[in-house]
């Protein structure tokens, strides 16, 4: 069974939230899913043994949390280099901390991402358990070759 990792930060749980339902896509996949607050992971050793990963922050005033940063520089030195990934948060007026960790996994990390960042102002608006569930089934997609 492939598994994924789904590290968040989140500033109210609207993130943490968007994680827990994307995880329900991975799992209608087939997949061992460990969701996890990015302060939960503390070497790179933490990051080994997945198949896929999905890092995901709230934008607070057009900003990644600090904990995802300090996150985001640990993680470069793990060895994520073509594995299937996708990164999300949720936002109020801008989505910015999902697309700079969306860049940061495929441009630094070398990953194999999906085709964009999953941005949600809240999970329960505007069909975004559906969305997030597909998003989980996408990236499942990235490791199963379909």
């Amino acid at each position: 069974m492939s598994k994924a990792l789904i590290l968040y930060s989140s500033r109210n749980g609207e993130t943490r939230n968007i994680g827990e339902i994307i995880a329900e896509g991975l799992r209608f996949s087939m997949f061992e899913v460990i969701l996890k607050d990015v302060k939960e992971i503390k070497s790179e050793t933490d990051l080994g043994g997945y198949d896929a990963y999905l890092f995901g922050s709230s934008t607070y005033h057009g900003e990644m949390m600090n904990s995802m940063k300090t996150f985001l520089f640990l993680a470069e030195k793990a060895e994520l280099k073509g594995k299937a990934g996708g990164s999300f948060g949720a936002f109020g007026w801008s989505g910015e901390a999902a697309e700079r960790i969306y860049d940061t996994m495929k441009n630094i990390f070398g990953m194999d991402m999906v085709t964009a960042p999953l941005m949600l102002k809240a999970s329960s608006i505007d069909g975004g358990i559906k969305v997030a569930q597909a998003y989980g089934k996408e990236v499942a997609s990235k490791v199963q070759g379909y």
